[in-house]
């Protein structure tokens, strides 16, 4: 899968998290959901040695950096960090913690510089002190933040028989996929104010524009995994083109541009920007009522164009926003 993926256009590869030991992965184990994907998955169900002996050099084989990941206490990184030193161009590590104490993971990220001379990755969950963590990280040698992890734990049930999807003991699972990209945004732009080492940005990138929205939030790179889960390896060079496009199209002539822009523009302003009623662009508007329907106000009517009362309009921007033609834009 790893050799697929590049084959799909990845520019590199992050391996499925190992540990000391093969997971025992609950079943079910995946579905998807509106809006999302569940998982149990855990870490590798594969033992460390098949790693080691078969899957590290495969991925290898492929030319593209590869990125070892291990979890998830001090103790098992210590152990493992050695193992797989000659295939990690860099290491990612995954702790899964969402407790208030930093202290385990900055004893895990000790253990694998102490182990390795390559870059060393941190993964992180979806904390709320986002900002303290990732300074605490940068202050103790971090190369790199990773985030975020899966979120959760989360429930969805099958209708059908009333059990839950996922086969784990409660029936819980971990959160993947578009419906974090909003969560895993704001992890990345509260870090990327904060600290100055790079950013992997993580969660619900589908397309070409969320991986714009996470550079604009302040990343410097993109992972993609549920979506290639779930519509297979070529969506990584799918993807890429999109970005390109996205790109071209807004006259950018590079990653670099667009990279922060979201803080640079932010910081522009002393407050909120003024917002105006949303302007109707008449030549994209096809009159498909979707506004109008989903307008609370009752600002938005249907004529020979697109009418907005500007008395009535509140300013919500929820007409923007479901435009499937960007037909309307906000006034800033």
């Amino acid at each position: 899968m790893l050799q697929a993926a590049a084959v799909g256009g990845a520019g590199g590869l992050v391996t499925k998290t190992i540990s000391v030991h093969p997971a025992h992965v609950p079943h079910p184990c995946m579905a998807e959901i509106r809006g999302g994907f569940l998982n149990t998955e855990l870490w590798s169900e594969l033992p460390k040695e098949q790693w080691i002996e078969t899957e590290y050099k495969l991925a290898k084989a492929t030319g593209l950096p590869v990125i070892i990941g291990l979890g998830y206490t001090a103790n098992q990184i210590r152990e493992l960090a050695p193992l797989v030193k000659p295939y990690a161009d860099a290491l990612e590590l995954s702790t899964h913690y969402v407790g208030n104490d930093i202290s385990p993971i900055i004893n895990a990220l000790r253990a694998a510089k102490a182990a390795v001379d390559v870059p060393v990755f941190m993964k992180l969950s979806p904390h709320p002190n986002i900002q303290e963590i990732a300074i605490a990280l940068e202050q103790a040698g971090a190369d790199a933040l990773v985030m975020i992890n899966s979120f959760g734990p989360c429930l969805s049930i099958d209708l059908e028989t009333g059990l839950p999807l996922m086969g784990s003991k409660e029936g819980f699972g971990w959160l993947s996929g578009p419906a974090i990209k909003p969560l895993a945004l704001r992890c990345v732009y509260d870090a990327a104010r904060a600290v100055k080492i790079p950013i992997f940005g993580v969660g619900g990138v589908s397309n070409g524009r969320d991986a714009a929205e996470m550079f604009m939030a302040g990343a410097s790179a993109v992972q993609v995994c549920t979506e290639a889960i779930l519509r297979g390896p070529s969506v990584y060079g799918r993807i890429a083109k999109e970005l390109d496009a996205f790109l071209d199209k807004h006259g950018y002539q590079s990653i670099e541009e667009i990279k922060g822009l979201t803080i640079r523009r932010m910081a522009e302003y002393d407050a909120l920007p003024v917002v105006r009623p949303p302007h109707v662009d008449v030549e994209r508007c096809n009159l498909c009522g979707l506004c109008e329907i989903s307008c609370p106000y009752g600002a938005i009517t249907k004529g020979e164009v697109l009418n907005i009362d500007r008395e009535k309009c509140f300013i919500c921007g929820l007409c923007v926003s479901r435009c499937k033609l960007q037909a309307l834009a906000m006034e800033r």
